[in-house]
């Protein structure tokens, strides 16, 4: 699924308008059918409704709405805010339609609002503004929207709700953003619904195919898609029947301090269970017997010393290198890093403690390999960056500033995590849960990516096939044991079918 910026969204409609052929009007009623039916989904007509309109398109779409649901027998009440007398055509033409009707009470609004009461089983529709919006509320709209927000009514938002912007909102005024019970958007989820910090704001969301033209959608480039189940299928290697552990991959794995050897056995385990032929893990000496016992089909190489990664190890013979889960942060450990960074000749994966080693080493960044993957977490990447972010949107930009500077591909972790391409291009993931908020989950991703790069996957397909399956197996696990139990080896147990699935 493609995510369209605001301006995109306003081309989309007009291509569609001009090439189905469709009037803008006939267009708005399509959209307003989409949105009824799900509303009627939720709330039967014993509801009373509450229909807030803005001047614009979007309030044309709640005025539709208001008089479909007026027709459905349910009691509509609808306020249009037309304070500066300016209406949009197909608004102003909605207005007369809903006139004409003569089944809703109808206040428009040209200079105060005396408010309505807003019950606990009042239902109100969010149509003050859209995705066209590009500064915060302020003035009386702010106020309305504050007013909705304390009330107990339920509310389904229109598109987007009022007062979010479709992109950034580093700057925006959070207490005249509509909270919204359901959020009914159009055609394509927008990014500032993938944002954890606007999650508030959206209630539950669902997208409404409207019909907006397939032809422009597929045409047109953006910065930003979520990656579907569809677009992972076709990645997939098969696995010839002639195949040996020689030819399906030879990976490294440098992970774990003496106090953090599981970190090293679960990116490990994860790396062999994503079908490398033959997985080295390189770990200090005395988390020898815990990884012999705890994963016997590792190949293990010890360091020199007894508690800490010390010196670089020669990569000729591998495919892939996965470093940093478990490490610690040990001078002599950043040392050994940044020499095994320089020295590596094979496809490279870094997460955890070796991105904190970098936080701590900025200028050694400029010293990193093209291509090579970054996994950070949120705070792990606004260390990386040298300052914390004021929003979500505003580190996934810094992110993927980065990965156009570095030639690097650095995968932000979150519940859409992001893969952000050398190019600008930006990939949201579309798996995974929050019971996968466990510690260990991010060093079974370093060991699912090393494994796929082992097997021969190019970086970016890597990435994508990381990700998705990590997520995947994820969800799986949680169908089956809960959010609130699941742990980490329980995303390695279930890769298997993970795999299996996309295999389907």
């Amino acid at each position: 699924m493609k995510i369209f910026t605001s301006a995109q969204i306003h081309e989309l409609d007009k291509y569609t308008i001009e090439h189905e052929p469709i009037s803008s009007l006939n267009l708005m009623e399509r959209a307003a059918k989409a949105l009824k039916r799900a509303i009627e989904e939720e709330w039967s007509n014993r509801t009373p409704v509450v229909v807030f309109a803005g001047p614009g398109n979007n309030g044309g779409d709640a005025l539709a709405v208001a008089r479909m649901l007026s027709e459905d027998g349910y009691d509509v009440s609808v306020y249009l805010f037309n304070v500066q007398n300016k209406l949009s055509a197909d608004c102003l033409a909605n207005k007369k339609r809903l006139l004409d009707a003569k089944r809703v009470k109808f206040t428009e609004i040209t200079t105060n609002l005396d408010p309505p009461k807003l019950n606990a089983e009042t239902l109100v529709v969010d149509g003050l503004f859209g995705s066209g919006l590009n500064k915060p509320l302020a003035g009386g709209f702010a106020a309305m929207v504050k007013y909705i927000n304390q009330s107990p009514a339920k509310v389904v938002s229109i598109d987007i709700p009022s007062g979010l912007m479709t992109e950034d909102n580093s700057y925006n005024i959070h207490a005249n953003i509509i909270r919204a019970s359901l959020t009914l958007t159009l055609q394509q989820k927008k990014l500032s619904m993938l944002m954890a910090d606007n999650q508030q704001y959206l209630g539950r969301l669902r997208v409404l195919d409207i019909r907006l033209s397939q032809e422009f959608i597929q045409n047109t480039e953006c910065q930003c898609r979520i990656l579907e189940e569809n677009d992972i299928r076709p990645l997939l290697k098969s696995r010839s029947d002639f195949a040996h552990k020689g030819s399906m991959g030879n990976a490294l794995l440098i992970a774990g301090s003496y106090g953090m050897s599981g970190a090293s056995v679960l990116a490990t385990k994860a790396c062999l269970r994503t079908g490398a032929g033959k997985v080295t893990a390189h770990t200090p000496k005395r988390n020898y017997e815990i990884m012999q016992i705890s994963v016997p089909e590792a190949v293990l190489q010890m360091d020199a010393e007894e508690t800490i990664f010390s010196e670089p190890v020669d990569t000729e013979m591998f495919d892939a290198l996965g470093v940093g889960p478990g490490l610690g942060q040990n001078e002599t450990t950043a040392i050994a890093l940044i020499a095994q960074l320089r020295r590596a000749t094979c496809p490279l994966v870094i997460d955890a403690d070796a991105l904190n080693i970098l936080s701590s080493h900025r200028a050694w960044m400029q010293q990193l390999p093209k291509n090579i993957i970054m996994t950070p977490h949120p705070k792990e990447f606004d260390r990386l960056a040298g300052n914390a972010s004021s929003s979500c949107t505003e580190r996934l930009m810094k992110a993927s500033e980065l990965a156009e500077r570095l030639q690097a591909y650095i995968i932000l972790k979150g519940h859409y995590s992001a893969l952000c391409h050398p190019d600008g291009k930006i990939d949201f993931c579309s798996t995974g849960n929050s019971g996968m908020a466990t510690a260990g989950s991010g060093d079974v991703l370093t060991g699912i990516i090393t494994g796929l790069l082992a097997r021969g996957y190019k970086q970016e397909d890597a990435c994508r096939l990381g990700m998705h399956l990590h997520g995947l197996a994820g969800d799986l696990a949680a169908k089956d044991l809960g959010k609130e139990s699941l742990i980490a080896s329980d995303i390695i147990q279930y890769l298997p079918k993970a795999f299996l699935r996309l295999e389907e």
